[in-house]
């Protein structure tokens, strides 16, 4: 198909699709997308735009496109118009006309340049950013505005966001599509809008097709929206989004952020815990090493290296028992010291994650954990560890891990749980804290072994999944048995019945059958008293969080505990409260 023949017959029509604040719903700009006459040969704009590029029509193209955005316009006031051009024909329409010029062509077509935008659609690595900016920095003297376009696909550029500085930032619809469900997704969105505060830009989410979608990008304070979601593209500028998504944007409720499981420790390495202690050549004698160790008391070991690569390690202890044995100075001390050193020694990479450290904590060969052990970064010495050390670092991942994520649930920790409180809290959203906790499940734990208690805590983690609204209700794992549920859904009361009813029902099957024949197992209880002890159950304090009655999340976890007491006290399944209850322990909440 001729691209030329497609232009000169001047069919190619201008549509608007608009773009709106995320807080309110107000359309405040609409995008110019180009479109083919019905049952053209060329589908969409995409083969357009390649079809042009193979014939070296790309420019002319642009430029038509650009005509026809700008022709077709219905001038909305205080609405702007976004329009697109490469990086390349931004230059060339400034070489060929210069700032002035194009100033004078919107004025001309009753476009005000304060209301353009232009989107910098660029494709080519070749791009020469600094004529770009060169160009830019003329056109924005008349009061035209920037863009960045599909930010995150194809070649888009930190430098270039950072260079050009432009005014709106649109985020590509990939990072969109199914946000509420992806966790890194979500952490990617976090991390732009830190960058747009940094450079100054507005962010737009491009391609938002959901109501899922939308309450998270707007829970995540992305400025503005695009997409089918809230309106699709046509001839005349819509003034309004779509009822569905207003109907979104005005709720108070807010979405559930999917929590990126961490295993632990994934931007961690050995490079916390490598010490630099200067190494010695293989050559170096046992006078000379004793000499060292004296002069360096603190040192544990010393290794020995040959140009740049680690032959031997040192340990001080071992050394010190034979230099102090009689004769040994005599017979041994012009020696090399590498005749005791351990030529096998432990070596670790630099850059080597949690699950490595963790491999040498469990290996059968614990000398390393006394000895220490060589690191190195391409091969080339670059330090000593030690046993204690890295214990103690990889116990500190594994503890911060479990705070933001439950190892044996994969459930959210404390921290995302404080964190969805907190939302909620800012929102001013009604909605009920529940507080889930197991009843004589430590007889149960101490009588079939932890392995069977940490099924009987897994049975509980998928009983409360199962009854929650994925995109409504937060469910995390506070630890051990105990659980918080925040919910939004309406149908709240009803949903902690069933999760009642099931987990109580499900959980026998986790006894044996002499449990069954007699309802229940003997143990000891917390005094050290054999008793008998009923089926595990599960207990259920709810309460009604209205706008206004807490500030803090820790205050709203008290007072859900404090109705869970309630309820594992009464031995009642569920307790509901609308207000604060009188503290029955010192964690709890303490007014009427």
């Amino acid at each position: 198909m001729s691209i030329a023949r497609l232009l000169d017959e001047n069919t190619l029509r201008a549509h608007y699709q608009p773009i709106a604040r995320l807080d309110n719903g107000a359309v405040v700009a609409h995008e110019s997308l180009i479109r083919l006459p019905a049952g053209h040969a060329i589908r969409n704009p995409d083969e357009l735009f390649h079809a042009a590029r193979e014939q070296g029509l790309l420019v002319r193209l642009e430029q038509a496109c650009l005509d026809e955005g700008i022709r077709t316009w219905s001038s909305l006031a205080g609405r702007l118009l976004f329009l697109n051009l490469s990086a390349f024909a931004v230059v060339e329409m400034v070489d060929r006309l210069t700032a002035a010029g194009v100033a004078w062509a919107l004025e001309a077509a009753g476009v005000s340049p304060s209301s353009l935008v232009i989107e910098i659609t660029e494709h080519d690595h070749a791009m020469d950013i600094s004529r770009l900016i060169h160009a830019a920095t003329q056109i924005r003297a008349c009061g035209v505005r920037f863009a960045l376009d599909d930010y995150g696909e194809g070649h888009s550029s930190l430098r270039l966001w950072a260079e050009l500085r432009p005014d709106y930032v649109k985020i590509d619809k990939y990072f969109i599509a199914g946000v509420e469900a992806n966790p890194v997704k979500v952490q990617t969105l976090r991390g732009l809008v830190h960058l747009a505060e940094i450079f100054g830009s507005t962010l737009i989410a491009e391609g938002i097709e959901t109501q899922a979608e939308l309450r998270v990008v707007r829970d995540l304070g992305i400025a503005l929206g695009q997409g089918y979601g809230l309106g699709r593209p046509q001839q005349r500028p819509a003034l309004d989004i779509l009822p569905a998504a207003q109907g979104v944007i005005a709720s108070a409720e807010i979405s559930v952020l999917p929590s990126l499981a961490r295993a632990g420790g994934g931007d961690v390495t050995l490079a916390r815990v490598t010490t630099w202690v200067e190494p010695q050549h293989p050559a170096i004698t046992v006078n000379e090493l004793a000499e060292v160790f004296q002069t360096h008391s603190s040192l544990k070991a010393i290794a020995l290296v040959d140009s740049g690569r680690p032959v031997g390690l040192v340990i001080r202890q071992t050394f010190n028992d034979s230099y102090s044995r009689p004769f040994f100075k005599e017979l041994f001390g012009g020696r090399p010291a590498m005749q005791f050193a351990n030529t096998n020694p432990l070596v670790l990479q630099k850059h080597a994650g949690v699950d490595a450290m963790t491999d040498v904590l469990i290996s059968a060969d614990q000398r390393y954990l006394s000895e220490g052990f060589i690191v190195t970064e391409n091969g080339q010495y670059a330090g000593l560890g030690s046993g204690q050390q890295l214990v103690r670092l990889v116990t500190e991942v594994r503890i911060e891990a479990a705070r933001h994520a439950n190892p044996l649930t994969f459930l959210p920790g404390n921290i995302p749980i404080n964190e969805h409180i907190r939302r909620l809290l800012k929102a001013g959203r009604r909605f009920v804290a529940c507080y889930a906790d197991l009843n004589d499940f430590k007889p149960f734990n101490d009588h079939y072994g932890y392995w069977q208690g940490d099924e009987m805590i897994r049975l509980a983690a998928r009983t409360l999944v199962s009854h929650c609204e994925p995109q409504r209700d937060f469910l995390g794992h506070v630890g051990g048995d105990d659980f918080m549920i925040l919910f939004q859904s309406e149908d709240w009361e009803q949903r902690c019945r069933l999760i009642l009813e099931s987990f109580n029902e499900r959980a026998r099957d986790l006894f044996d059958e002499e449990a069954l024949r007699r309802g229940g197992i003997d143990a000891e209880d917390r005094h050290g008293v054999r008793r008998f002890f009923p089926f595990t159950t599960l207990s259920l304090g709810a309460i009604v969080i209205e706008p206004g009655h807490f500030d803090k999340p820790d205050a709203v976890a008290s007072a859900a505990a404090a109705v869970k007491h309630q309820a594992k006290m009464g031995h009642e399944g569920l307790v509901v409260a609308h207000r604060p209850v009188v503290r029955p322990h010192p964690q709890a909440q303490s007014w009427q």
